[in-house]
């Protein structure tokens, strides 16, 4: 994120282009197809030019209208396509990543912190359909997942804090952790010993363990997991089986990146 002093002056942002990119990321697994009255109260934009919008998107191919719902075509796809494409992070880690997870047959993924949300950028299943969030593209809550709370305890603790603040921790599970205190703790112990074990929070039967991916100045720039069905690895094997492989692999990346 931009410091204040790097952010830029309003005379210079098109805010039509902002506006535009809003409306597309108004629709998700929820909201899939939707009026233009929903585009405009999820935006904040007047219905008039959400209408604009949505009819614009769709002479770009970005949108199929149908019976006054809206919703997203593949053509969306490639906006996130680009960056996969472009990017350095993903290609540089897939290679590993890929070695990682079939060395020890399990599932492995690199994410990213976008605000609330942990972005995957890279995954490897190794044969083991674990979970449907495993693959790039997909976003889910950080405060739940071990990629997030690496990428979190990263953070300055004012960070952290700013966070934990905004964040209303939903009980997907009921292993879910929600109390505040006790997530800025797990966050705590997650910097403190290098990694971070989540069992079962973001789905029934998920188990993962993550490290971070630092660059050669030690900055962390994502996160690494790898994740397993909880009726063939127990928690308490986890450490010794996984994480062994996991830092191999984190050295070798942090002389790449």
């Amino acid at each position: 994120m931009m410091d204040q002093a790097e952010r830029p002056l309003a005379r210079d942002l098109v805010a039509g282009l902002d506006k535009g990119l809003k409306v597309i990321e108004a629709f998700d697994q929820e909201r899939s197809r939707l009026t233009i009255a929903e585009v405009a109260q999820a935006t904040g934009l007047t219905r008039a030019a959400a209408r604009r919008y949505l009819i614009t998107l769709t002479h770009l191919g970005y949108m199929r209208h149908e019976n006054k719902l809206f919703s997203l075509t593949p053509a969306v796809l490639r906006l996130g396509q680009s960056y996969l494409h472009s990017a350095r992070l993903p290609r540089i880690v897939q290679p590993l990543l890929y070695r990682l997870a079939y060395s020890l047959g399990e599932a492995a993924s690199v994410g990213v912190l976008d605000h609330e949300q942990l972005v995957c950028v890279a995954a490897v299943s190794a044969g083991q359909l674990v979970s449907g969030t495993l693959q790039p593209g997909t976003r889910v809550p950080a405060y739940c997942t071990a990629n997030g709370r690496v990428l979190l305890g990263s953070l300055p603790q004012a960070e952290v804090d700013r966070f934990l603040e905004r964040v209303q921790p939903e009980q997907i599970t009921q292993h879910t952790i929600v109390n505040k205190e006790r997530l800025s703790l797990e966050i705590a112990r997650g910097r403190a010993q290098g990694y971070v074990l989540v069992d079962q929070e973001l789905e029934l039967g998920l188990r993962a363990i993550a490290v971070p991916i630092k660059n050669f100045r030690g900055d962390v720039v994502a996160a690494m997991n790898v994740s397993v069905h909880a009726a063939r690895l127990p928690a308490g094997q986890m450490v010794e089986r996984c994480l062994p492989a996991m830092i191999k692999i984190q050295v070798e990346l942090g002389a790449l990146l």
